[in-house]
């Protein structure tokens, strides 16, 4: 799939996750489709990061998908990661796109989701307006 963003949605992207995640405690937070690309991201982590993590994302998401489905489900909407002092949450903005933070004990779970949800719920129509532009993802 390829995406092709204006610079508008770019800066809207951006300006999303800093609003509804990274003014909230989000150490990085990135939107990622279903093969891993990124298309959006910002917060502390160097880039040389963020690109293998969007990879085992995108992964993780497509691994837990087979899971759900050995039990009856269609799909696994959310994951979260839990460590000793860095979390991992990742929501399915959509069936193409994935939205995934990164942050640390100090921020709570539930202002994570709360912020993921808004997010996702203003990211969609970028993301669709632009497949809507090019008549569909290429």
């Amino acid at each position: 799939m390829n995406l092709v963003l204006s610079r508008e949605s770019i800066y809207l992207l951006e300006s999303i996750l800093e609003k509804e995640l990274l003014c909230n405690g989000v150490d990085h937070a990135f939107i990622i489709d279903t093969a891993g690309t990124l298309i959006s991201e910002g917060g502390k982590l160097p880039m040389e990061d963020i690109l293998p993590l969007a990879a085992l994302s995108a992964a993780n998401f497509g691994a837990t998908e087979k899971m759900a489905r050995m039990i009856g489900e269609k799909d696994f909407s959310l994951l979260f990661h839990k460590g000793t002092t860095h979390n991992i949450h990742l929501s399915r903005i959509n069936k193409d796109f994935i939205l995934v933070a990164l942050f640390g004990n100090d921020v709570a779970i539930g202002l994570i989701r709360h912020g993921s949800n808004k997010a996702a719920e203003q990211i969609i129509p970028i993301l669709t307006n632009e497949e809507d532009s090019l008549g569909g993802l290429h």
